[in-house]
């Protein structure tokens, strides 16, 4: 039986309303150990929350608001973040970043909304969740400035992060493990025309990559273009296990290694 993690999974939202149940019971009776759920604002960060509950060291939460969340972001939504922060269900902060392809809140007000969410997360030590979309410079830049300041303060650890569905290029990926982060990937690895980010993902050392669905979206071939679920992320695993030429149980044990020292899981 194969032993995998999903890194992020999105079980909450209403494309799992009629199935939830079996959806989580098929992940488990398959070898998928542990999913962690990341909100994208403060009412999926508590429904994240309420599942963690219901699967206790299954399902993990990660809380925060998405650049694109509507909802206005207050000092309140820093205290509901922090409030939220106290079970120990979460280990993370997430989904948290720039999206500059569908500007649902203007670059500004991402920026300030990343940036309030960074510092919550080294308040509470907790590694963060990143959503990058055509911001990588900018993204880069902010977590570069973010990490200093973190440094100067002398903290004792630091808890970076993983940029969550990476699908950018080999610089951007060198950058992004320089500063100490993983990255995730997903099902667009596995499209037959996505040659050139099968051949980055070939050049990376694969102690800096977790393995992810984005379920319900990014449905790995062959099954694009249906709902993801977090069964699926085998193949996004054995995807890598082709491109690095290593069986599957190697993949599936320096993946999971991966994300157990990244969120803190025993």
């Amino acid at each position: 039986m194969i032993s995998l993690t999903d890194t992020h999974c999105h079980l909450y939202l209403p494309h799992f309303d009629n199935d939830r149940k079996t959806v989580i019971k098929q992940a488990i009776d398959c070898g998928i150990n542990r999913i962690l759920v990341p909100g994208i604002d403060i009412k999926t960060s508590e429904q994240a929350l309420n599942l963690c509950a219901i699967y206790p060291n299954v399902l993990y939460a990660a809380i925060g608001i998405h650049p694109n969340s509507k909802n206005d972001f207050t000092e309140k939504s820093i205290g509901q973040l922090k409030s939220l922060a106290k079970s120990d269900h979460v280990v993370a902060i997430g989904e948290i970043g720039l999206d500059y392809y569908r500007l649902g809140n203007t670059i500004d007000h991402q920026k300030m909304m990343f940036q309030s969410q960074l510092e919550v997360a080294s308040e509470l030590d907790l590694p963060v969740c990143i959503h990058n979309r055509n911001s990588s410079e900018d993204i880069i830049e902010i977590v570069e400035k973010w990490l200093n300041r973190i440094r100067e303060k002398k903290y004792q650890s630091i808890s970076t992060g993983v940029f969550h569905s990476f699908n950018e290029t080999l610089e951007i990926a060198k950058k992004i493990i320089y500063l100490g982060f993983y990255l995730g990937i997903s099902g667009p690895i596995t499209y037959p025309n996505n040659r050139e980010f099968r051949r980055v993902i070939k050049m990376l050392p694969l102690e800096n990559i977790l393995i992810e669905t984005d379920a319900p979206f990014l449905t790995p071939h062959p099954f694009r273009g249906q709902r993801n679920l977090p069964i699926y992320v085998k193949y996004v695993a054995q995807q890598i296990s082709e491109l690095y030429q290593m069986e599957m149980e190697s993949i599936e044990k320096i993946t999971s290694k991966n994300a157990n020292d990244l969120f803190n899981w025993q």
